[in-house]
């Protein structure tokens, strides 16, 4: 008879409670591991899901919306997304918990495994419950807001200052081009406007084109669809860009530019701005007329804003003959303001001021000669042949240091301003801005003209933030061109429409961008 040993199992005690168990890495019972280690630790029991009541879509994040069934392999997937931590473990199996569909709740079953110890694997069995949270999908968000507006227009304009908007604001109260507009919000570089109708916004655009060189584009948004009828319900945007170039900005025009308008001097002011820009050489008086889709087949940017002007004081002026218009042609021999009775240092200048510049006048040029100008066509240009300053205004500082109070004010567009305030230092500028725009109409007949001035109730000081220029001079300006009484319209205020607007008067044939 063949003997057979019977087999028996070694057996160890737990080293924690004492249990016989099998022999295993870790010298411990399975129920000792459990209480020492949580494999779901780190996992949200908890968590919050977002629906869409209107088209019954789950939110996936951050933006994305999808359509899922209750129970389905999709809204599984969604919630296991949800979950962090779940990839530092090894998940084995989900489902579903049943739960009442209106309940709110969506509960699910995981187990999943992890190794704890060398070689020790621990599974384990836990519950998940999310909560179904009511949020509003973009896409209807904008289906129930399609009545707000059905147009846009975005007006921009990349300059470092606002004074191109407070005359496109004057001109657009002055022909109540406004008047259709449901709301008005201004942003950083330009202005938006909404509209209720599309035809309303393309009259905005058109107006906007006749007074100033821009381009633009258009764009569309599909918002709803109805199948049934075949129609469509679309948002329609329009982005304007203004041409960077502002009335007495210095220029350096482009090499082809210049030899297409008759081989002119690169080196340009900007006099006038209407629905082209108009430029000056100062040294000939020639003028051209750069259109809107030449400067858009080769733009440029201007190579000194007025916020470079310096302040000079005429020494001595010189007729030289040719005349056009209001500018004379004249050799004027200058020096810097700040540099009178401290040195001799002069400068010639030849300009279109002769007839209004005197000796003992102040004015505003540009300093071409201590000028450092980032600018390939002007690093182009002969450093011999131009000139040490050019003259673009006269300044009035004698007018300025009196401070006199104004006895007209305008009127401005009522703006929904930007979500977050500006900064102290940028609110300082736009103020500076706003007063640099006055000034512009008191000096300028020909620009005031095409804007409509009100009488103040109260004469208004310039402000004491605003850039006096100085002068021991006593007298007044003799020739100051002070704004009369006629000019001015009686400052009435309608009360028939919700934005409160204003009586338009003495449209101006002329517009000029400053």
């Amino acid at each position: 008879m063949e003997y057979r040993p019977e087999l028996t199992t070694q057996q160890i005690l737990c080293c924690s409670c004492g249990t016989t168990i099998p022999p295993n890495p870790t010298n411990m019972c399975i129920n000792c591991i459990r209480n020492q280690v949580d494999i779901t630790e780190g996992i949200p029991k908890h968590a919050t899901i977002c629906f869409c009541r209107n088209c019954e879509r789950y939110l996936q994040p951050p933006m994305l919306w999808v359509a899922c069934q209750l129970e389905s392999r999709e809204l599984l997937a969604l919630c296991l997304k949800k979950l962090k931590g779940l990839n530092k473990v090894r998940l084995v199996d989900a489902g579903f918990i049943w739960t009442e569909p209106h309940s709110k709740r969506i509960k699910l079953k995981l187990t999943i495994q992890k190794e704890v110890f060398t070689s020790t694997i621990l599974q384990q069995i836990f519950e998940v419950e999310f909560v179904v949270s009511h949020q509003q999908c973009d896409d209807c968000a904008k289906v129930m807001a399609q009545n707000t507006w059905k147009a846009m227009v975005q007006v921009r304009q990349k300059v470092d200052h606002k004074r191109t908007f407070l005359y496109l604001e004057q001109l657009i109260i002055k022909h109540s081009a406004h008047k259709d507009t449901i709301n008005i919000k201004e942003c950083k570089d330009g202005l938006d406007f909404y509209y209720a109708s599309r035809s309303h916004a393309l009259k905005m655009v058109e107006f906007l084109s006749a007074i100033t060189p821009l381009k633009s584009k258009a764009s569309e948004q599909l918002i709803s669809t109805d199948i049934h009828s075949g129609t469509s319900n679309y948002k329609f945007s329009y982005s304007i860009e203004l041409v960077p170039i502002c009335k007495d900005d210095l220029l350096c025009l482009p090499p082809k530019i210049a030899k297409s308008m008759g081989n002119i001097s690169p080196l340009v002011i900007c006099y006038r701005i209407g629905n082209s820009v108009h430029v000056m050489d100062v040294n000939t008086l020639a003028v051209a007329e750069i259109s809107t889709q030449t400067y858009w087949r080769t733009p440029f940017q201007a190579l000194a804003s007025v916020k470079q002007l310096t302040e000079y004081y005429v020494l001595d002026v010189e007729p030289c003959g040719p005349v056009r218009g209001k500018y004379v042609l004249a050799d004027i021999q200058v020096a810097k303001a700040q540099d009178v009775g401290r040195n001799d240092t002069t400068f010639f200048a030849r300009s279109h001021l002769g007839g209004i510049l005197n000796p003992g006048d102040s004015v505003m040029g540009y300093d071409i000669a201590s000028s450092n100008f980032n600018n390939d066509a002007f690093d182009g240009l002969h450093r011999g042949s131009l000139p040490d300053v050019i003259l673009i205004k006269k300044a009035y500082p004698s007018h300025r240091k009196r401070n006199k109070g104004r006895n007209w004010e305008l009127r401005q567009l009522q703006k929904e301003e930007e979500d977050m305030a500006p900064r102290k230092q940028d609110q300082e500028r736009i103020e500076q801005d706003y007063e640099m725009f006055l000034r512009d109409l008191e000096e300028d007949p020909e620009l005031r003209s095409t804007v409509n001035l009100y009488k103040a109730d109260k004469p208004k000081k310039e402000s004491d933030y605003a850039m006096v220029e100085d002068s021991d001079s006593d007298y007044e300006d003799e020739d100051f061109p002070e704004i009369q009484l006629d000019e001015l319209l009686d400052n009435l205020k309608l009360d028939d429409g919700p934005d409160n607007e204003y009586d338009s008067a003495q449209d101006g044939d002329d517009m000029m961008m400053d």
